[in-house]
């Protein structure tokens, strides 16, 4: 009979739960609750497994439909293939599994969507009916990539060249998400089943009393009151942090002191990035992280927190790696029998294999040892929720679970760390990037909304960071009044912050800018391949403008401006594309090439500069925005700068959405509007 994917680990997850199920309804801190099969609670989290099947679904549909619509030449442009490529190297890694590094040879620094964790599929065009080879990527570099692959030997077909690198369809977030929707669902009597029952507003939450004395030096009132708000709590807490108010900073901070009276806590977040940065703060803080998954950065705070440098560091790998080294020995000696296959050559090759996986037995029980120090010696382990989900994370249990950049996180795959739990702690903005969602269908009936904003409309449990200590007043003022009732203030370090503070220098003595290209005859173009969107005028004025800001900011400050950081986003890829090329072919801005960042709003989120400019693309006569309608979006482009933002539009076609009409009123009030003709 076959059994999908969803029904087996629907089955191992049943199987699991009856393991811990006494050892959960035991829990003496867990007060008792019937769970309602029929509650809002359930009924919801029932409709969530669908709306995520279609998802699943959705999302394998345009992966499919872009590798069969695109022909290698684009899939490499749009960075989910690499071709050609060399294996450089191959060892045993951790687990057994083959690692094989391999590197482009082409297309050096082109930008490409390969990071840690997603599976990749090693194929060959010299033999493209040769069955693909699945891995998982594990270190990734400019032009390198490490992979995973869980097979014995390199097929024959890999020495004859030709070879390539297909970014997968990423399965395994969808299958851990529903084994952690169906672990909450049948919940009953335990811990896990009060939780969820907290969350979802059908039982109040518990604190224990809020000690007002509690003060850290270096945290403003609003992050202290927060620190002080996930101390008191016994189920929920959320850091509500917009832009620039220090929300890394507080969430650092309440792990630090909840370390006081627990032994270790789990600290997720579905962005990579995001992981990593905590990583690296609470290493700085003296606290010993374990950094499990893929690293998105390099650096050396981070990689000496990572489980592969804390093995090599273990005064017994040098052992561990004798035994791989040798087992790799037999299973070359074997592979020399690949082309010979008499009866002798069979029984011998078959000799080498069964030695080489005796060695590799008992190398993994030496593995086993080395890993369970490494776990429990670790006061945080950090990770993205699916590794939370991994096979070494299988037993584990923690009192507190830490989820930032919730806000950006589909509900199911918060219920992942959270299954894991016995309290956990929000941080993120919900007014910020929402979670990506491919079905129309299932974002309509409700799957982007967030397990953080369900909480936020509970009483009492979160905090609002409310002082910024990034941009100018003026930057900040829109986002202010549109997404967070004015209750934002700019600290003083920045408040009045500018290029310039000389009148005279018109270029930069104003924080904020809109340049209205309304009437110039701007026309946006799409891309038939993409499909993705771009406006060649605008991007020639935005990149016109911006060499008059430097070149007016280098008089000014009598001196090289190359310190000053630059960030230049749109909301499409193709505009991205097409401002990449002309920065790369204008030599004055080549001077400036290593303080310029081009990216989609998307990859700024988290960052920010001395200077933003924003290409809003979008002009034409039927007054459509497209991805522009997406306000939080918006929110996270427009609150990147420091000290300088410029907007690039057409107000004819902005105008007709309340949104960018509120936006145009906000830009003449503080005589930020300007026409793009004073430019021309």
């Amino acid at each position: 009979m076959h059994v999908t994917w969803f029904e087996r680990d629907r089955i191992n997850a049943k199987k699991e739960d009856g393991m811990k199920k006494q050892k959960t309804s035991s829990d003496a801190n867990t007060p008792a609750f019937e769970g309602n099969e029929k509650s809002l609670g359930i009924e919801r989290l029932n409709e969530l497994r669908k709306l995520l099947k279609i998802e699943r679904d959705e999302d394998f549909e345009q992966y499919k439909l872009h590798f069969s619509r695109n022909n290698i030449n684009y899939r490499k442009q749009s960075g989910v293939t690499w071709y050609p490529i060399v294996i450089t190297n191959t060892e045993i890694g951790l687990g057994e599994y083959l690692i094989i590094e391999v590197e482009r040879t082409t297309n050096h620094n082109e930008p490409h969507q390969f990071s840690g964790g997603k599976n990749a599929a090693l194929f060959s065009n010299q033999h493209p009916d040769e069955k693909q080879l699945i891995g998982t990527i594990k270190v990734i570099h400019p032009n390198k990539l490490r992979i995973s692959l869980s097979v014995d030997e390199l097929p024959e077909w890999c020495d004859d060249g030709k070879l390539g690198i297909n970014l997968l369809f990423d399965e395994t977030s969808y299958k851990e998400m529903d084994i952690a929707l169906e672990k909450v669902i049948n919940a009953k009597n335990t811990r896990l089943a009060y939780l969820r029952d907290v969350l979802y507003g059908l039982t109040p939450p518990m604190f224990d009393v809020v000690d007002e004395s509690r003060l850290l030096t270096g945290l403003n009132e609003s992050q202290n009151n927060a620190v002080r708000k996930i101390i008191a709590a016994k189920d929920v807490a959320i850091i509500h942090g917009p832009p620039g108010t220090g929300k890394t900073t507080t969430l650092v901070q309440a792990i630090r002191q909840t370390l006081f009276t627990e032994k270790q806590v789990l600290v997720c977040s579905p962005s990579n990035t995001a992981v990593d940065l905590l990583t690296e703060k609470l290493h700085r803080e003296g606290i010993n992280v374990l950094r499990l998954g893929n690293p998105a950065r390099i650096s050396e705070e981070l990689i000496i927190n990572t489980l592969d440098a804390r093995i090599a560091a273990h005064p017994s790998y040098k052992d561990l790696k004798n035994y791989r080294k040798l087992a790799d020995e037999y299973f070359r000696m074997a592979g020399k029998y690949k082309r010979s296959f008499g009866k002798e050559e069979r029984e011998q090759r078959q000799l080498l294999y069964i030695e080489a996986r005796k060695i590799l037995s008992e190398a993994r029980v030496l593995e086993d040892y080395i890993l369970y120090e490494q776990f429990d010696k670790a006061q945080v382990i950090a990770c993205t929720p699916v590794v939370a989900a991994s096979r070494m994370m299988r037993d584990k249990q923690f009192s507190t679970v830490f989820i930032d950049e919730a806000a950006q996180a589909l509900e199911p795959l918060c219920w992942i760390p959270i299954t894991r739990s016995q309290k956990v702690v929000f941080a993120g903005d919900h007014f910020q990037l929402p979670p990506t969602v491919k079905s129309m269908r299932a974002e309509t009936a409700g799957l982007k909304q967030t397990l953080f904003e369900r909480c936020m409309s509970i009483e009492k449990v979160s905090v609002l960071l409310n002082t910024q200590y990034r941009m100018h007043q003026s930057i900040m003022g829109f986002s202010n009044q549109q997404f967070y009732k004015n209750q934002v203030v700019a600290d003083v370090s920045v408040k009045d912050t500018l290029l310039s503070f000389d009148p005279d220098d018109y270029l930069l003595c104003t924080a904020f800018d809109f340049i209205d290209t309304a009437g110039c005859g701007f026309s946006e173009i799409t891309n038939p391949e993409s499909l993705s969107t771009a406006n060649p005028e605008e991007a020639g004025l935005l990149i016109k403008h911006l060499t008059l800001v430097l070149e007016n900011y280098q008089n000014t400050s009598q001196k090289e401006s190359n310190g000053i950081s630059i960030g230049i986003v749109s909301p499409y890829k193709e505009q991205v594309m097409y401002l990449t090329n002309l920065v790369a072919n204008n030599p004055y801005l080549q001077t400036f090439a290593s303080s310029i960042a081009i990216k989609t709003i998307d990859g700024f989120q988290g960052q920010e500069r001395d200077i933003i400019y924003i290409s809003l693309v979008r002009s034409n006569d039927q007054g459509e925005i497209g991805f522009l309608a997406d306000t939080r979006r918006m929110n996270v482009a427009l609150t990147r700068a420091k000290k300088k933002l410029v907007v690039i539009g057409d107000s004819a076609t902005l105008g007709n959405h309340g949104f960018y009409k509120k936006f145009l009123d906000y830009a003449e009030s503080v005589g930020g509007y300007k026409s793009a003709w004073e430019f021309l």
